[in-house]
């Protein structure tokens, strides 16, 4: 087998790679097909230009000047004042959104990488993450597995292979296994977890248990979706209030990280207030330092759904069923601009136009 030599791409075309990238209109899988690149790579010179954003607007490097001697008593003033100035500028960089902070990371400074995540409460693990594309088997694969799992949702991996296998699919259970945990499915039914959190996240009690929900913005729930599509497939999160249960905002992504959750909720927050409760599941970007502290700062209680309370978010999956048998399943989108496009068109006639027994006036 020939090696493929070494490519030494120029600084204009890995500038306009990573610029499709931001853009987010195309799969990181369509990317690399078109670019002849990598998908890790992609998000490699993707990050590498967000973190050099804030350049084009200049440096905030000065140059040392000779000044007079200042005595100890002067000196020890300023490191004072610098010491509240960088708690105060810590604090407010902590309170952006995530995609914010995450793009200050700097990997070009001297302080370290893990130092400056940990200053702007962004993991370590976020900054660091390369996804690997998915095969055109696995993606006809999952697209089967999803319809699947809305026609049976009690199905764990060994009945989702044997109902695979009798369609004539070639797979093994950990395979299956390995691919719900990529789309974040489950069998629902009472078992004795219902989520994997991230090791070292806290994990908040569930407090909607015989909870009566009267009103809307008393409870707020969360969740992320698998959507297919023609060539790839992206992560739709939405939020929804569960007295309305009226969508309150929603993202779409192509890679599975926090900021686009924490992004959907901040929106969420601009236009309809603040709930008194937010529920999720424990999944790693709902008990991510940066999805919890969005929430507890605006003096949110956080709900979890706990073992085995498999209704917890049932809710949510009532609206995932609806949005792909009603829309995602019927439009089969060729590109992520197209699948934004009639998301948004569809959402607007889940709120406003489609039939709901409790949803009421509030939103208008």
């Amino acid at each position: 087998m020939t090696r493929r030599p070494r490519r030494n791409h120029t600084p204009a075309f890995k500038a306009k790679v990573a610029l499709a990238a931001v853009k987010g209109e195309k799969t990181l899988s369509e990317l690399a097909q078109q670019f002849d690149i990598h998908p890790n790579q992609i998000t490699q010179w993707k990050a590498q230009l967000l973190d050099g954003a804030a350049g084009v607007f200049g440096s905030d490097d000065r140059g040392d000047s000779q000044g007079p001697a200042v005595d100890l008593t002067v000196l020890h003033a300023k490191i004072g004042a610098l010491t509240l100035e960088n708690d105060f500028l810590g604090r407010r960089a902590r309170q952006s959104g995530f995609a914010e902070r995450k793009a200050m990371i700097d990997r070009s400074h001297d302080l370290p990488i893990t130092r400056q995540a940990r200053m702007l409460n962004v993991s370590r693990g976020s900054v660091y993450y390369l996804p690997r594309p998915a095969s055109a088997a696995d993606l006809a694969l999952m697209l089967r597995m999803d319809e699947l799992h809305l026609d049976f949702p009690f199905a764990g991996s060994r009945m989702l292979r044997d109902l695979l296998t009798a369609e004539g699919f070639q797979t093994g259970r950990r395979h299956v296994a390995t691919l719900m945990k990529r789309m974040r499915i489950q069998a629902i039914y009472r078992k004795p977890n219902t989520s994997k959190p991230a090791p070292g996240h806290k994990i908040y009690p569930y407090l909607l248990r015989n909870l009566p929900v009267t009103r809307p913005n008393q409870v707020w729930a969360m969740d992320i979706t698998y959507i297919p599509m023609a060539r790839g497939f992206a992560y739709l999160a939405a939020v929804i209030d569960w007295f309305s249960r009226r969508v309150l905002s929603w993202r779409l992504s192509i890679t599975m990280e926090a900021g686009f959750c924490v992004e959907a909720v901040e929106e969420a927050l601009a236009r309809y207030g603040k709930p008194e409760i937010f529920n999720t599941d424990q999944g790693s970007q709902f008990t991510s330092a940066a999805f919890t502290g969005l929430l507890t700062d605006n003096a949110i209680a956080i709900s979890m759904d706990g073992k085995g309370a498999w209704r917890d978010n049932v809710f949510v999956e009532r609206l995932w069923r609806s949005v792909k048998y009603e829309e995602v399943y019927l439009k089969a989108y060729n590109t992520v601009a197209e699948a934004r496009k009639s998301l948004a068109s569809y959402f607007g006639f889940y709120n406003s136009r489609r039939p709901h027994s409790s949803l009421d006036a509030y939103f208008g």
